[in-house]
């Protein structure tokens, strides 16, 4: 590096929109392209159906909050939402076709189109397809390029193939530094937003899980005290780290609470979800509370 680049203030990296102006005010403009942000929270929290969102943002040209590009989504849990997927899509393609067109996508465009999925089983196989996937972004000629890949769930793929040694211990850690850095160089090179997510365990109050990481003092999600797994290792690996957590309020009865399933929509037990900054390079701590629709994730503006 030249000493005059020193002196050169770097240009801020692009955002991602989350689709809502609430969740977007909440992380100043979306998801950073260039870096790793991790989505914690247990399951049924809407992790994996706001990475969905993510997926078909990205098509949406920069003047809307997306990246006119395609993504690439690699799943670990089975089975992969596809239903969700299509009913996502077709929402979004009736509300942004025209937004589509702009971009220089056929009248005939499917979203679907845009998402490259691909199954993962192991830490190792990640690992193994990064050559793969970086000789696939070198060399794509099309006029949509990858911007987005999701990795969801970063933790099942270290469910079942370690030990609690500490030679398996050290293993794994070497393999969250080297999948990161790889994460991390790919996402320079190539300006890519990086959202992985990673699953919830109960918080014990001794130990490495007592650690203070971040901005929150203490994380809840359905009346439970969590932390997010994977242990301090990770957490040293992203850049930012987003909580989502919900919470069942029978007595609720502001209009922005959602019906429970379980209910068939009826009856008096609710869901309030929340997405929560726990922390990142460049914000300070934030909030706010979403709800999951048929049309997709969206913020409650209080």
């Amino acid at each position: 590096m030249a000493p005059e680049n020193l002196l050169r203030r770097p240009q801020p990296a692009e955002k991602l929109t989350l689709g809502c102006p609430v969740m977007d005010r909440c992380l100043a403009g979306g998801i950073p392209c260039e870096s790793i942000t991790e989505i914690v929270a247990e399951s049924g929290s809407g992790k994996t159906q706001l990475c969905l969102q993510l997926a078909l943002l990205a098509q949406l040209p920069p003047s809307l909050g997306g990246l006119s590009a395609s993504s690439i989504y690699l799943h670990s849990e089975f089975p992969f939402p596809t239903r969700r997927l299509h009913q996502l899509a077709a929402q979004f393609h009736a509300h942004h076709l025209q937004d589509l067109i702009a971009t220089g996508r056929d009248q005939r465009y499917d979203p679907m189109d845009g998402i490259l999925v691909q199954s993962i089983h192991t830490a190792d196989q990640l690992l193994d397809i990064m050559p793969q996937t970086e000789s696939f972004l070198q060399n794509s000629q099309t006029q949509f390029p990858v911007r987005l890949i999701v990795i969801d769930s970063i933790a099942a793929l270290f469910r079942s193939d370690f030990d609690n040694t500490s030679i398996d211990l050290m293993k794994r850690s070497s393999l969250f530094f080297k999948i990161s850095g790889k994460l991390k160089s790919l996402a320079s090179r190539f300006r890519l937003a990086v959202v992985v997510t990673n699953q919830v365990v109960d918080y014990v109050g001794d130990g490495m899980n007592g650690l203070k990481i971040g901005n929150l003092e203490e994380l809840y999600s359905s009346g439970r005290r969590v932390c997010p797994a994977l242990g301090l290792a990770w957490s040293n690996c992203v850049n930012s780290r987003l909580f989502l957590s919900r919470e069942e309020d029978e007595k609720a009865n502001n209009c922005s609470v959602e019906r429970s399933e379980e209910d068939g929509g009826f009856g008096s037990r609710t869901t309030r979800r929340w997405l929560h900054l726990v922390f990142a390079p460049h914000l300070a701590p934030s909030s706010c509370e979403f709800v999951i629709r048929r049309e997709g994730i969206s913020g409650v503006d209080r």
